[in-house]
C-alpha cells in the first residue's frame, strides 16, 4: 500500500523559480498562513508558497505511527518527491519550527526560516499541553460548532482560540466531531518536546541558512538561548530577527514578517 501525501496548497502564478513550504503549529493547519503567502508572491512573484498540513492536521489524516517528528519530516520529502522537487527554503512556526529544522540535513533547503521556536529539549507544558488534555476532557461529539465553543469556554479556552480551534471539527454521523487523532497529537507533543535540535542550528548543513525570529511579546524563546543563537549566527551561518509581536507573528505582525521574508528570501 502507497503511503498517503500530506494535504497540500500551492499559491502561484505560472511556474516560480523557488519554492518555499510553510509548517504550521500544533492544532493548526497550512490556512493559517494563506494570507501572509499570498501577499509574499505578490510580493515577490519569483517565489511559490506551497501550505502544507502536518500529518494528523487539517485535511492530513490516516497517516500511521510512529508520530514523531522524523516522521514527519519523512512526510515532507515524500512530498518533495510527489512534487518532484525540493523545497528551496522552509519556514515552520512553532511545533512546526523544530519539523522545519529537521528538514535542513533532509532536503538541504537554501534557508530555514524558525518562527518562535525553540530548538531546546523541555519538559511538556505550556498553552498546547493545556489544550490536549481540555480535549480529552469533552466529549467527542457536539451538536454544532457553537456548542464546541462553548465547552472549550467553559473549561478556561479563551473564546477567540476557541473559535479557532472549532475549525477543526468536521460533520460526521450524529453532529460535528474533532479531526484529531488525539493519542497522535500527544505523542508528537511528547516527541516535540523531548527534541534537542541545537546541532542544526550550531552546525548546518553546507548551503542551508538558519533564520529565527523571536515574538518580543513571547516567551516561548528565552534570554540564554537567544544568546546562544547569537554566537551560531555569528559565524555567518545563521541570522537573528525580533518581531514585535506574540507568538502568533503572522497575525500579530503580518506586515513586519511579511517584509522581512520578502527582503532575506533569496
Amino acid at each position: 500500500m502507497s503511503r498517503p501525501i500530506l494535504h497540500h496548497h500551492s499559491i502561484a502564478d505560472g511556474d516560480p523559480d523557488r519554492w518555499l513550504h510553510v509548517l504550521h503549529g500544533i492544532y493548526g493547519a497550512g490556512r493559517n498562513w494563506a494570507t501572509i503567502a499570498r501577499r509574499l508572491h505578490a510580493e515577490r512573484p519569483d517565489w511559490g508558497v506551497i501550505l502544507v498540513d502536518l500529518r494528523l492536521h487539517g485535511h492530513s489524516q490516516g497517516f500511521a505511527p510512529p508520530h514523531t517528528l522524523a516522521a514527519c519530516v519523512h512526510d515532507l520529502v515524500e512530498l518533495s518527491r510527489f512534487l518532484g522537487r525540493r523545497p528551496d527554503a522552509v519556514l515552520g512556526h512553532s511545533f512546526g519550527g523544530k519539523v522545519a529544522l529537521m528538514t535542513a540535513p533532509a532536503l538541504h533547503p537554501a534557508q530555514v526560516w524558525v518562527i518562535d521556536s525553540t530548538p531546546s529539549r523541555r519538559s511538556p507544558g505550556g498553552s498546547a499541553v493545556r489544550m490536549l488534555e481540555a480535549l480529552k476532557r469533552l466529549p467527542d461529539r457536539f451538536g454544532d460548532r457553537g456548542d464546541a465553543i462553548e465547552a472549550l469556554e467553559r473549561d478556561g479556552v479563551a473564546r477567540h482560540v476557541a473559535q479557532w480551534m472549532a475549525t477543526n471539527l468536521a460533520r460526521t454521523e450524529g453532529g460535528y466531531g474533532w479531526r484529531f487523532d488525539l493519542q497522535g497529537l500527544e505523542a508528537l507533543l511528547d516527541d516535540f518536546f523531548r527534541r534537542d535540535l541545537w546541532d542544526v542550528v550550531e552546525t548546518p548543513p553546507a548551503g542551508t541558512a538558519i533564520h529565527l525570529v523571536r515574538a518580543t511579546e513571547s516567551d516561548v524563546i528565552g534570554e540564554a538561548e537567544m544568546e546562544r543563537f547569537r554566537r551560531a549566527a555569528g559565524g555567518g551561518l545563521g541570522f537573528v530577527h525580533e518581531l514585535h509581536g506574540g507568538h502568533w507573528l503572522n497575525v500579530d505582525d503580518p506586515d513586519g514578517l511579511l517584509r522581512l521574508l520578502a527582503a532575506e528570501l533569496p
